[in-house]
Order: C-alpha cells, then structure tokens, then sequence
C-alpha cells in the first residue's frame, strides 16, 4: 500500500522546501553577478510582475464581464482569476524559481490549460456529467424519444 500524505503534510514540506530552494538559486546568482545586481534582478522582476498581473487580472475580469452580460456563468474567467492571485503571490515572493512560476501562470494558454484540465478532473458543477466519483459515461443517463399509448 502507498502511503499518502495528507494537505497539511504537503504544505509543511512546501514551506520548507520553497525557502531552501530560493536562497540557493539566490546565492548561486549572486556570486555569479553580485549581491547588489541580484537584489535589482529580484526587485525588477517582482515590478514587473506586478505589472503584467494588473494587465491580466484586467482583462480577465472584462472576459468575466462580457460572459455575464451574454448571460454566461463566468467559471473559467473566475479559476483564471484564481490563478492569478496565486500568480501574484508567487511574484511578491521574493526569489527566482517563485518568479519563473508566477511568470509561467501568467501566459494566457498556459493559464487556459491549466484552467481546462482542473474543469476535467474535478466532478462538481464544472466536471464531465456523471456520478462523482465514477468515470464519465457511467452515472445515470437519460434517453430522448416519443412515445404513444395503444391501451387508449
């Protein structure tokens, strides 16, 4: 039997794996550059980030916007949204490998991919029709078609 870890679990090896990974890319980087350039680069690219986030978040809301006013649910502008405050906080944090990731999440197709694939696995309202938890195509189906009475 494989062992699985729980959320809580995950997060705590997140927390400290993040931190220990940034500060070697950090001090890679800034023996190889220099501490005040390295510091400059980090500060750039959380300017930049912050710059192309507004950009985005903009945009998607007025896709969000616009799926409203025809009268659509907006849910993939709204997990869009989602990434892209996690977006957002990856390039507040200051580091390299954080940056690359919230740089990453903030290309439209990426971000559209991703958005696609959690739609395709998850079972709520936004998941392929069927029995949660079963695979599509075996939950309960409906068939259409006509009928008449011949007792009458």
């Amino acid at each position: 039997m494989v062992p699985v870890m729980n959320p809580v679990g995950i997060l705590f090896l997140l927390f400290l794996a993040v931190p220990m990974v940034e500060i070697y890319f950090l001090i890679k980087v800034g023996n190889m550059i220099g501490a005040i350039p390295t510091i400059s680069l980090v500060v750039f690219t959380a300017l930049l980030g912050a710059l192309l986030l507004r950009v985005q978040g903009w945009m998607t809301l007025q896709r969000a916007r616009l799926s409203m006013a025809q009268g659509q649910l907006p849910a993939t502008e709204m997990l869009e949204g989602v990434l892209l405050v996690f977006a957002g906080a990856l390039l507040l944090t200051p580091g390299f490998v954080t940056d690359a990731i919230g740089f990453l999440l903030l290309v439209p197709p990426v971000r559209k991919a991703l958005v696609r694939w959690f739609i395709s696995r998850s079972s709520g309202p936004f998941g392929p029709p069927g029995v949660p938890g079963k695979p599509p195509g075996q939950g309960p189906r409906t068939i259409e078609g006509e009928f008449h009475r011949e007792d009458d």
